[in-house]
């Protein structure tokens, strides 16, 4: 006996009577679903907040003219298996729910430019998600367990931005570094311990957050990232600050607080007050006055991704 009808048959119904009342129920969610769709700058929108749909009915199929979900905080367990059936999908925002994975069937959203699923459960991402071609916005933070990504994703040729931030990543993936259009990168609250010497593939990127993490020192190549103007760095590991970075001239925003920095630099007095505030904030003034004294010293540390040991702690 299908386990679904054993509990209303246990209580009388005749298999007729439930399927009665499944199309009713079916109806009834239909209903409410639609009360929900809105119109935003011309595009179809379902929207639901703060209300409890841990699945969507099949029902749902009937409003497959949307084109934005923004499904938030509903308790949704899973990303249904007919999502792929929703072709016009631009937007999928799914974020702060229990969703534990992705479904394969994802890849048929060729439309799809942003994918949101921040604040959920998920662990592994399928490579499925490489045929969302027109994919330009991915987010997946506070998932909490991700630890890499299918090399195929480096097939987004479109992604512009991406945010890892508050999983397992121990270094920046592969398909992350391949990314050819790739502008904006959030790994930020990861495990990262250094950065790979091919970062410079990353020569479109112009924003980086690499806060919270244990990288111990960065790579020469670093330099090379010619397009990069933020740079942040706070609450690492790091020793040292590479000579070369001095060479990044489109540099705007740094900020190296909360290191261990072999050396001690105080910056002169500033006159204006809020000079001083802004250079705090900006750290690019601090960056190159220790460049300076570290040419000085003659003790810049050697970072080599192949021998992350090599720090001499003492100095």
């Amino acid at each position: 006996m299908d386990s679904a009808l054993e509990a209303p048959l246990s209580m009388g119904f005749s298999r007729q009577e439930y399927r009665l009342v499944r199309i009713w129920e079916e109806r009834v969610c239909l209903t409410k679903l639609r009360e929900k769709v809105t119109k935003e700058d011309g595009r179809v929108i379902l929207k639901i907040e703060k209300e409890e749909w841990k699945t969507l009915p099949s029902s749902l199929l009937k409003l497959n003219q949307l084109q934005e979900w923004q499904l938030h905080r509903i308790g949704l367990l899973k990303i249904p298996e007919f999502i792929g059936r929703f072709q016009n999908l631009i937007v999928l925002d799914l974020s702060r729910n229990t969703i534990s994975e992705i479904p394969r069937g994802i890849g048929l959203l060729t439309r799809l430019q942003e994918l949101i699923l921040s604040y959920n459960r998920i662990k592994t991402v399928p490579m499925e998600l490489s045929y969302c071609a027109s994919l330009e916005k991915l987010e997946l933070a506070v998932n909490r367990d991700i630890s890499d990504l299918p090399q195929e994703l480096s097939n987004l040729l479109k992604l512009t931005h991406l945010d890892l931030s508050m999983n397992l990543f121990t270094t920046i993936p592969p398909a992350v570094l391949n990314m050819p259009a790739l502008e904006w990168l959030d790994m930020g609250s990861n495990r990262l311990k250094q950065l790979p010497d091919t970062i410079e593939r990353m020569q479109n990127l112009h924003t980086l957050w690499l806060q919270r993490n244990e990288i111990t020192c960065l790579p020469e190549t670093i330099s090379s990232m010619k397009n990069l103007s933020t740079l942040v760095l706070s609450n690492n590991k790091l020793q040292d600050i590479p000579v070369r970075m001095e060479e990044m001239t489109n540099l705007r925003f740094v900020n190296f607080r909360d290191n261990p920095l072999k050396l001690e630099v105080t910056l002169p007095p500033s006159e204006n007050t809020d000079e001083e505030e802004e250079r705090e904030l900006f750290g690019l003034q601090f960056m190159h006055t220790y460049i300076q004294e570290s040419r000085r010293a003659g003790n810049q540390v050697n970072c080599s991704t192949t021998s992350p040991n090599s720090i001499d702690a003492d100095g």
